[in-house]
């Protein structure tokens, strides 16, 4: 029997799924910018078709086993916002879409597993940290493994680097300018802790007190763009509870992390943490527009030259709209040239645990995005999001190409000299 998703089961964001439905005029110009499309070249994996398809389910004249497989390939990356001449909000559509579908359908038990395996480990750095060991001694039996999981298992590390635990207080260097916040992220801890650490020591250069709060866990993000709208709630409100009100900005070096925080007023809509929700969201800001807008102390210059490609997060240049302010940081260090590689707008295919669940498009996103950042000449890639840095990295590998993958916070903190006086 199949199962139909009736027009009642919208809820409190009922407004925000039939607006972003009735703004598309289905012209067309989201197709160039769409990923999936882009490889798949198919109407109903576009985000026009799936607009439609959704629009279809809602009103109960198609089914979740036949609308779940489109919205599943979608990346979510919202490039499609950016290149939209009628202002859809298509995240506003997708993100609540997806967790109607995760509440009506019953995935295969496979799927089950894989999902469960990454949301259960992900967004807790001491069980990912144990996963990531466990995964390390499972790569002999790699061959052996369903598709899915060797996706997962090609994403780790060989060996974790070592973690210090981040100080709940960083004074600023001089005078004070600003008193932020700052969220430390899940994946990021175990897979890249200097990123955080060089994070500190930019703000602090800066003239910015940096409060890490100590009861902070994950944004929700991973399991709010899957679907998994409990799950997401619960890690949200955490934050709610944890972050404090007596601070410039709450701070992330994270673009997933920073997009998913922005959507907790979607989250919470309707609901008593509404209010709470919109003034926390409205605080949030990316590191690289943060020391943007507060005017960057310019870095010494570099004694050598090096050509940059800057890579543009997705969630952060699509759903967070911020794109010049990283280029005008890391065009304030003498000596760099930064360049942008075609298809600057065409997500890499990392997107969560996208590369997890439908490994085969991720892997051509890839391998694309790595050949596009190669083809610019440069010596080095710079980028604000730890996944895509995993998903460049991983494929620079297979193509035995020695490129450093840094994010924008490494760059400044090299040029600074490192350590902070």
């Amino acid at each position: 029997m199949q199962h139909q998703i009736p027009a009642d089961k919208l809820g409190p964001r009922a407004d925000a799924i039939t607006g972003a439905v009735e703004a598309c005029v289905h012209c067309g110009f989201c197709l160039p910018t769409c990923p999936t499309y882009g490889v798949l070249e198919e109407e109903m994996d576009s985000p026009r078709g799936r607009i439609f398809l959704m629009k279809e389910a809602l009103e109960g004249k198609m089914s979740v086993s036949e609308v779940g497989e489109y919205v599943d390939r979608c990346l979510g990356c919202v490039a499609c916002e950016t290149s939209c001449p009628s202002g859809v909000r298509y995240g506003e559509l997708v993100t609540p879409f997806r967790a109607l579908l995760e509440r009506e359908r019953r995935r295969p038990f496979g799927e089950r597993f894989m999902r469960t395996l990454a949301l259960r480990t992900l967004p807790y750095p001491g069980r990912f940290r144990l996963a990531v060991r466990i995964g390390g001694l499972s790569r002999f039996l790699r061959p052996l493994l369903p598709a899915r999981l060797r996706a997962m298992l090609d994403l780790l590390p060989e060996a974790l680097p070592s973690t210090r635990v981040l100080p709940e207080q960083q004074p600023a260097v001089g005078k004070r300018r600003a008193r932020v916040a700052f969220l430390a992220g899940c994946a990021q801890q175990v897979l890249a802790p200097r990123i955080n650490w060089a994070t500190l020591r930019v703000l602090a250069r800066n003239g910015v007190e940096v409060v890490v709060p100590r009861d902070q866990g994950c944004c929700g993000a991973l399991a709010l763009h899957t679907g998994e709208e409990k799950q997401a709630a619960a890690l949200a409100r955490r934050n709610l509870d944890t972050f404090p009100d007596d601070v410039d900005a709450i701070v992330t070096n994270a673009a997933g992390c920073g997009s998913g925080m922005h959507e907790y007023p979607l989250l919470f809509r309707s609901t008593p943490d509404e209010a709470r929700a919109r003034d926390f969201a409205s605080r949030v800001q990316d590191v690289s527009a943060f020391l943007d807008a507060l005017g960057i102390i310019p870095p010494p210059p570099l004694k050598t030259p090096r050509r940059v490609a800057y890579h543009d997060a997705c969630h952060l240049s699509h759903a967070q709209s911020v794109r010049a302010a990283p280029r005008r940081l890391l065009g304030s260090i003498g000596g760099v040239e930064l360049v942008t590689p075609v298809d600057w707008e065409i997500c890499c295919g990392s997107a969560g645990i996208y590369n997890i669940e439908q490994p085969e498009i991720a892997e051509q996103l890839g391998e694309k995005k790595v050949g596009n950042l190669r083809a610019t000449g440069a010596g080095a890639i710079a980028t604000g999001n730890i996944g895509c840095m995993t998903q460049m990295e991983t494929h620079l590998k297979r193509q035995r190409v020695e490129i450093p993958v840094y994010h924008t916070m490494e760059l400044l903190d090299e040029a600074y000299g490192g350590g902070i006086p």
